[in-house]
């Protein structure tokens, strides 16, 4: 069933514009030895300056390396412009070096001083320094997938001349298309951790003072808030402006450094002073709840990028929270997404009949807008996960752990994306230019030019 906004939309035949979203990723992956050891290698000196180039850079620890992409005008284009730059960075690595494809960090050091942040100029370094006087190392080593979504400016356009005795503006629209997705990812953010979950055990030295609270494996360490890498800091996504005044009270009783400390699960993005956000339009949003995929050599697939942004349009046209509900229901499915962070990947979730049924409205929308049999077969994949959780990525992982660890099969699966990447004929060698700081229509040029060409269609 169609909100009223979802029924303009329908009947304005613009449910293509209703999931045009352009789609930016950051992907984190930390430089690891032979032996599933953090690095000791610098930053690759061919790919320019880790403080300047902002294409391949470092996030919190020298060795994570994280991937940015320009934004993309779809799934598709998304994914090779990260497949691009990944194999940039796999063939600057030093000899011996990899990449390594889990979310959950390598064996880690009992020395935490032995750990070097990332160098990344004085005003971060003094951020990470400070931010490490009340979290631990372990507490920013997981890595993951962040994927930024904007919405189809026709489509705002649109709302807001046909409800214009709703919004007062076209930024009110603008921001209220925005909470209505940033609700429904928060609201289902524990199905996505039952079906692309992919951390169920820590290797050694993660868990700080030789503890080791967990007896087995579980469906996503990463995601679970008392183990993971979850801010302690809940946000508030009634509303956009609520959202930003929750943050920036944080800041100013001194909770957070700043509002980039404020890392939810979802997180609105636009201006950095979040008041003027709020005034002149929230621009994207930034997902961060999912998990490296190790069965990818850039660390997510494709089809789960097409199930995000059918879940973002779904969430669009659907029927939303009321302000006054939404609270109290993202709560619960905190809750509901701790519990089944911490479930045994091979059984069967608690929530399943849930699922189920959220499955089963995710394909009456797409016959309903007739989105294609692509969607169809994604859909039907994620149905077989929920019936199958041995299939889920964490299950599959399960079978792959010997001797309480999975760095057999990380370092197995690095060295074959390795040599792949090195096999590349023609790696792109345009970061010497400029430390690598240089546009993304400039980076599309020099990437693709002669080989393969981004997707005008």
């Amino acid at each position: 069933m169609f909100s009223k906004i979802g029924q303009i939309i329908f009947d304005n035949e613009a449910v293509l514009e209703a999931s045009d979203f352009k789609m930016g990723l950051e992907i984190e992956m930390q430089r690891v030895d032979e032996t599933g050891h953090l690095s000791q290698e610098p930053y690759p000196d061919t790919i320019g300056d880790e403080k300047v180039n902002p294409w391949i850079t470092n996030d919190f620890l020298e060795t994570m390396s994280e991937i940015v992409t320009p934004a993309a005008d779809n799934a598709t284009d998304a994914i090779h412009y990260l497949y691009s730059i990944n194999t940039v960075l796999r063939t600057a690595l030093s000899p011996g070096e990899l990449l390594w494809p889990l979310s959950m960090p390598p064996i880690l050091p009992k020395d935490r001083s032995k750990i070097q942040i990332a160098h990344a100029g004085p005003k971060k370094e003094a951020y990470f320094k400070e931010w490490l006087k009340h979290h631990s190392i372990s507490e920013g080593a997981p890595s993951g997938a962040h994927i930024n979504m904007s919405i189809n400016n026709d489509l705002v356009e649109l709302v807001y001349k046909q409800l214009p005795q709703r919004f007062e503006n076209k930024v009110a629209a603008q921001n209220y298309l925005y909470q209505i997705i940033v609700q429904g990812f928060m609201r289902y953010r524990w199905f996505l951790t039952y079906l692309f979950g992919a951390s169920p055990i820590a290797e050694a030295n993660f868990f700080e003072n030789g503890e080791q609270p967990l007896k087995r494996p579980v469906r996503s360490i990463r995601q679970s808030q008392k183990y993971g890498f979850e801010n302690k800091f809940p946000g508030d996504y009634s509303s956009v402006q609520n959202y930003a005044k929750k943050v920036m009270d944080a800041v100013k009783s001194g909770k957070l450094q700043s509002s980039a400390e404020f890392h939810g699960q979802v997180r609105f993005k636009g201006d950095n002073d979040l008041n003027k956000m709020v005034k002149e339009g929230v621009n994207y949003i930034e997902l961060r709840m999912l998990d490296l995929d190790p069965t990818s050599s850039v660390g997510i697939r494709t089809g789960t990028l097409r199930f995000i942004r059918l879940l973002a349009g779904y969430f669009i046209m659907s029927p939303s929270l009321k302000e006054s509900e939404a609270g109290r229901v993202i709560a619960r499915a905190d809750e509901m997404n701790e519990h089944v962070a911490l479930e045994s990947p091979t059984s069967q979730c608690e929530y399943a009949p849930t699922a189920k049924a959220f499955i089963r409205h995710l394909q009456l929308f797409v016959n309903q807008i007739q989105a294609g049999p692509e969607y169809q077969e994604i859909l039907d994949d994620l149905e077989y996960r929920i019936n199958h959780p041995e299939t889920t990525p964490s299950g599959q992982l399960v079978e792959k752990i010997k001797n309480d660890s999975l760095v057999d099969y990380a370092l197995h699966q690095a060295r074959k994306y390795q040599d792949g990447a090195i096999q590349a004929l023609r790696p792109f060698r345009g970061f010497e230019e400029n430390n690598g700081n240089i546009s993304a229509d400039e980076l599309a040029k020099k990437l693709f030019e002669g080989t393969w060409r981004l997707n005008k269609s």
